[in-house]
């Protein structure tokens, strides 16, 4: 899987991969130009996150599984808490603070992102 393929697992991607399958079941959309919307997406998410987010995030849990494998890191915590608080140039001044009783965090090296032309 392409590092950029990634976002297409999360719920995101994976409705809009729904609604593509069934257009093309349905006739509505040829599977090239299907596929072709996918690779959008996947250059529009990853320029997204790059360039728009700006806030910083801070992590707590307790790690109970970690890989690296082929310059992927997966962590899978439980308890886990994200504070996120906005960045300098941003009108929001609030933290905010959220939970989860169990996550997946998935990090791939940049240098493995596909490159801007």
């Amino acid at each position: 899987m392409a590092c950029s393929a990634l976002y297409r697992q999360s719920k995101l991607g994976l409705s809009l991969v729904d609604a593509l399958d069934q257009l093309v079941e349905e006739g509505k959309l040829p599977p090239q130009l299907a596929l072709r919307i996918l690779d959008e997406y996947d250059t529009v998410v990853l320029d997204a996150l790059e360039t728009k987010v700006t806030a910083k995030a801070n992590l707590k849990g307790h790690l109970d599984i970690y890989r690296y494998c082929d310059n992927v890191w997966t962590f899978i915590l439980s308890d886990a808490t994200f504070r996120l608080a906005p960045s300098q140039g941003s009108t929001r001044r609030d933290e905010t603070e959220v939970t989860a009783d169990r996550c997946k965090i998935v990090v791939v090296d940049q240098k493995l992102a596909p490159q801007k032309e």
